[in-house]
């Protein structure tokens, strides 16, 4: 752990924090214009936002209950997700195909339109080997967009729910919707795809490039060198989106790790910061909005409190490295820098996998496959906490905002009060919707790697026997149900290792993990709307200060992250002792 790391970990917590107010404030103007004033931009673009709610035929004034909103967004989803699921399955009658892409096989399309609606962006194939420019940026990157500002949506419905009262309604979703993608993503997009393509990244149409390599050795013959084809496209604009929107979904196979997707120590700064831009300002928002700043800045520092204990644990593991190969003579440096860009090292690698597992983003600068069992473990418990660490683009305020209530039920329980928060009583129907939200994935992820372990499509995809082998099986079903969308890619999803098995499967986990959540959560938004506001007393629960933070803490950890505790000691923490001495009996 040496001190350039510490001199990084500390600029990017000091960027994050001096854009959380600033951009937080801008939320307010984006989504409650009323209360905010209107952004900057709505002079300019007002004329086509209006375009917009004509073209859909909605009235901007007209505001939905908890159900209106909800089935807009589902409706919306599905619509989406079967407008990908064409595009990828008639991949070869479409334009933009320069290098003759077949179409995409049906499990596979189903796989990856169901990843992509639910913001996981599982990827079950190689982007520049499977699809074309045209599916690259009409079915996934506009997906990128479509799946970010549901979640921002579905945050700000939930927040309003709770800052309402007595009001039957929680926004309108087609409003909502228009306006994250006109004034916040959007503009931001374009502004970060500039800034990448200085940094390095490609952004064109044309075909991939042939040419004949340096070394030769590998030739058939001096009529038949050695090639190799470079891969290009519209990659910059798609990276943009691809982590302020917390997809992850990348234009290349090795994703962030690859040179055209992340070049230079600083675009892999500035897509770290990206990634935790928004869900970290929706902190501040909250606070505004439910006229409570102490509020907001307790749930954004028992965010942090979580995500450094990550970065610290998961550095402090994968600096140690190998004690196995160490023992042969394996230089630790060495060994520290397996699965790792050499341009990045072992600090921005561990920094980079807390980042996107404690968001939903899921992009990858190095194989998490590959770190020690300690170093894979922040991952994979990053997204079992339900990624509210932070978290994905709304959905970490939203998942975070379920813990609360929990929180709050439970310190209600250990005073004998009955619990209220902000004024609002918590009642069993809240406590109900919030657990129901929790249980739902929870229950997908353990059933589903249950299953896979027994079967024999799902131990054919494994490239590792043992507790490792069970890590992959865990962390896929994990990393599906949480909307994440990394992998331990050493499980494979190839035609003679149950493809088909593997990506229906994994296309229901996401699709369960994401709307199975949402669902109950809206009705809790709107059952908390429709309550009356009651003046708050000296024996009201303070929900701002270090006390609430650590309670919130507490709460995750316990309610949420310890659910998964046996499998967990079945995967990583077995492979651990092993490493360290043990004997493996599997």
């Amino acid at each position: 752990m040496t001190a350039s790391g510490w001199i990084q970990l500390a600029l990017y917590i000091g960027v994050l924090l001096l854009i959380t107010k600033p951009l937080g404030a801008y939320l307010v103007r984006v989504l409650d214009p009323q209360r905010g004033g209107g952004t900057f931009l709505d002079p300019v673009l007002g004329w086509f936002e209006r375009i917009c709610y004509r073209i859909l035929r909605v009235d901007p004034r007209q505001e939905q209950n908890w159900k209106g909103y909800a089935v807009a967004m589902l409706i919306f989803s599905l619509v989406s997700m079967l407008l990908t699921y064409g595009i990828l399955r008639l991949q070869t009658h479409l334009p933009l195909n320069p290098q003759q892409m077949a179409n995409v096989p049906d499990a596979l399309a189903f796989n990856t339109a169901a990843s992509f609606t639910t913001n996981t962006n599982w990827q079950s194939y190689g982007g520049e080997s499977t699809m074309s420019y045209f599916s690259q940026m009409v079915a996934l990157a506009v997906h990128n967009y479509f799946s970010a500002a549901v979640g921002i949506a579905i945050a700000a419905a939930l927040i309003r729910g709770i800052a309402r009262d007595r009001s039957g309604t929680v926004g309108n979703f087609w409003v909502d919707l228009v306006r994250v993608h006109l004034y916040l993503l959007l503009p931001i997009c374009i502004l970060f795809a500039l800034f990448l393509v200085s940094q390095g990244i490609i952004q064109n149409f044309k075909p991939y490039t042939t040419f004949a390599t340096v070394d030769q050795s590998a030739a058939v013959s001096t009529t038949q060198p050695a090639q190799q084809i470079i891969a290009q496209g519209p990659v910059a604009s798609q990276i943009a989106i691809k982590m302020l929107g917390t997809n992850g979904g990348g234009f290349y196979n090795a994703n962030a790790a690859h040179p055209f997707e992340n070049p230079t120590p600083l675009s892999n700064f500035i897509q770290m910061l990206s990634i935790f831009a928004i869900p970290s300002s929706l902190t501040y928002y909250l606070g505004r909005m439910v006229k409570s700043q102490a509020h907001g800045w307790a749930v954004w520092a028992a965010m942090f409190a979580m995500f450094l204990a990550g970065v610290l644990v998961c550095w402090g593991a994968e600096t140690s490295g190998n004690p196995r190969l160490k023992e042969l003579g394996v230089d630790p440096a060495t060994t520290a820098m397996e699965g790792k860009e050499v341009r990045f090292g072992v600090f921005n690698s561990a920094l980079f996998a807390t980042i996107t597992t404690d968001a939903s983003c899921g992009a990858v600068n190095s194989m998490h496959d590959s770190f020690t069992p300690l170093g894979g473990l922040v991952p994979l418990f990053n997204i079992q906490t339900g990624e509210v660490i932070f978290g994905g683009v709304g959905a970490g305020m939203y998942g975070m905002l379920i813990f609360v209530v929990l929180a709050i039920f439970i310190a209600g329980l250990m005073v004998g009060r009955t619990p209220e928060y902000l004024g609002k009583k918590i009642e069993g129907y809240d406590v109900k919707c919030a657990v129901l939200a929790i249980l739902a994935p929870s229950l997908c992820i353990l059933a589903l790697t249950a299953w896979s372990s027994i079967t024999d499509w799902g131990l054919a995809g494994l490239n590792n026997s043992g507790p490792h082998g069970f890590s992959e099986l865990l962390y896929a079903f994990t990393s599906g149900a949480g909307n994440n969308g990394s992998a331990f890619a050493g499980l494979t999803c190839t035609p003679t290792s149950g493809d088909r098995h593997y990506n229906i499967a994994l296309a229901f986990d996401m699709l369960f993990g994401r709307f199975f959540m949402i669902i109950p959560l809206m009705a809790l938004a709107g059952h908390l709307a429709a309550k009356k506001v009651v003046p708050q007393s000296a024996g009201s629960f303070p929900v701002g200060g270090a006390t609430f933070a650590v309670l919130l803490v507490g709460t995750v950890v316990i309610v949420g992250a310890l659910t998964f505790l046996p499998a967990i000691a079945l995967g990583p923490v077995v492979e651990h002792f092993i490493m360290h001495g043990g004997t493996q009996t599997f």
